[in-house]
């Protein structure tokens, strides 16, 4: 009986020894842009034993928490600026991950191909075109038969990340948009309905005809969903996919991979990309985290990047990393730093 209580009370510690070891876990916020990506390339990385949640509340949420130390990592689709660097207290690193387009998705049963120019965006959501059979409209697609049927703008009523990408390239092609709009995360728009998250603002295009709306290329793309053909810089009408997105990214990148893509001169390019980020503390012990949490995170974001991660984002409809943003990447991640030294790799992963 003894002997039996013996290696009972063994085995119970060794189940809970190898239970310790995978028990190790991180936890981030952020963006919804990412978000469908993240979910698998996460949950694959799970497999080594580290469990990774991730609350898709939007760039701005993940920022905050962030700087609140409530997460291990955050995640954004804007890097931030040098005032907001500034705010967080320490130093931040700025890890791409993929690169996606913001598209026009648009509910219209019998439309395809709907070509847009930065104007008409504008004038959609400064309200001044309410309705689908504008002579704007019609004089720059000849060949469709537009319905007489009210335009719904759909927009973000979180911070977001998206609407930040898309608020800038549209401040930056469009004066009218730059005065009566805006750039940022968060913005008061003229017209149209609010909608929480990449996510939320597909929903309501896919089940409100006439409506249009700002979102992910790959919800769109996962969904099936219409999107309007943009005019790039070169007067080029060009879809979002995985080629016309990383074209935008031929670009100089610098070391710490704060760089804006959109409205590229590449003829070939898709106008509104961008590289989306996860976002972390360059020197990881604060708030008693313990080495193992570095560890663990430099290993996660060490795999997002790797082939193995970067064929995951193709497969979930984002655009990989070019080879020279992967090299800047892997030297910020080796910079990560623990009480000061170098974040050794998590033996585990």
């Amino acid at each position: 009986m003894k002997k039996t209580l013996f290696f009972t009370a063994v085995a119970l510690i060794v189940a809970l020894t190898s239970c310790g070891k995978k028990e190790a876990a991180l936890s981030g916020a952020g963006a919804t842009f990412p978000a469908p990506f993240y979910n698998i390339v996460f949950k694959e990385y799970a497999k080594t034993g580290t469990n990774v949640s991730y609350g898709a509340i939007g760039s701005g949420g993940g920022i905050r928490s962030l700087k609140d130390k409530t997460v291990d990592f955050g995640a954004t689709d804007v890097f931030l600026s040098d005032s907001e660097l500034q705010e967080m207290g320490a130093d931040i690193i700025h890890i791409p991950t993929a690169l996606g387009g913001v598209v026009l998705s648009y509910n219209l049963p019998d439309v395809k191909n709907l070509k847009l120019t930065a104007e008409l965006i504008s004038d959609i959501y400064r309200g001044k075109i309410t309705n689908w059979n504008d002579p704007k409209l019609k004089e720059l697609n000849p060949d469709i038969t537009f319905p007489d049927k009210k335009i719904t703008p759909v927009y973000r009523s979180d911070g977001s990340g998206t609407t930040s990408v898309f608020s800038e390239y549209m401040t930056k092609v469009n004066e009218a948009w730059k005065s009566e709009i805006g750039e940022g995360k968060s913005l008061k728009f003229p017209a149209g309905i609010a909608a929480k998250g990449n996510p939320g603002v597909a929903g309501i295009v896919v089940e409100t005809e006439g409506s249009i709306g700002y979102i992910g290329s790959e919800y769109a793309l996962a969904l099936n969903m219409s999107t309007a053909l943009l005019q790039n810089s070169a007067g080029n009408f060009v879809a979002a996919d995985s080629k016309s997105i990383s074209a935008s990214a031929n670009v100089d990148i610098p070391a710490d991979t704060r760089v804006v893509i959109t409205n590229s001169p590449n003829p070939e390019a898709y106008p509104i990309s961008t590289f989306t980020w996860i976002i972390a503390y360059k020197e990881q012990a604060y708030n008693n985290r313990a080495e193992e949490q570095a560890q663990a995170l430099k290993s996660l974001l060490s795999y997002i990047i790797s082939p193995e991660g970067q064929e995951i984002a193709t497969k979930t409809h984002y655009a990989p990393l070019p080879a020279v943003a992967v090299e800047k990447t892997k030297a910020l991640i080796e910079s990560m730093t623990y009480n000061g030294q170098q974040v050794s790799v998590n033996s585990q992963q």
